[in-house]
């Protein structure tokens, strides 16, 4: 009886070894092997023209869009038309594999204080982050529109009653 007991222990205990290894052996949701592949924001790649409404007027940019760091990220740089500019910025679109949400870095030519990490959630072709400054939430809402192969950016600041209000709109068209 002591034999069977123990070989009954001795084969748990085997069984789970084993369960374990394939565990310790998955590959990590977050890292370089994970490769950041999405099939909307990779319609960003290339060379776009962006037309800005902001504040009643409007001011064209440039936008060059590529992978970057091992595939990590998609770098946008974004740049005014006019000589010198009047504004550039450097954007960085991720993913957190482990909490399915995409994380952007932007940093533009106002420095430091007001660069920003943003967050957000895909619901079909839009993507909406939020990033949290001292003074409230700012939205910005990346669309993407099939039919006419265009991109909006609706950015929203928070007034100071709560409620968003328009800042700008973007709108990407290719170069």
């Amino acid at each position: 009886m002591k034999s069977y007991r123990f070989q009954v222990r001795a084969i748990l205990a085997g069984l789970l070894l084993l369960a374990a290894i394939p565990a310790r052996t998955q590959e990590p949701a977050d890292g370089p092997k994970p490769i950041f592949r999405d099939a909307l924001i990779d319609k960003l790649v290339g060379e776009w023209r962006l037309r800005r409404r902001i504040r009643e007027r409007d001011v064209e940019n440039t936008v060059s869009a590529d992978w970057v760091l091992n595939h990590q990220f998609l770098r946008m740089h974004m740049k005014d038309v006019a000589e010198p500019p009047e504004y550039e910025a450097l954007v960085y679109i991720g993913y957190r594999h482990a909490e399915q949400r995409y994380v952007v870095h932007w940093l533009d030519g106002y420095g430091g204080k007001f660069s920003a990490i943003g967050y957000g959630k895909r619901v079909g072709d839009t993507i909406a982050f939020v990033f949290q400054y001292d003074d409230g939430p700012f939205y910005n809402t990346f669309s993407w529109d099939a039919r006419a192969e265009t991109w909006t950016f609706t950015m929203e600041a928070t007034g100071k009653d709560g409620k968003r209000e328009l800042f700008a709109v973007d709108t990407l068209r290719r170069d």
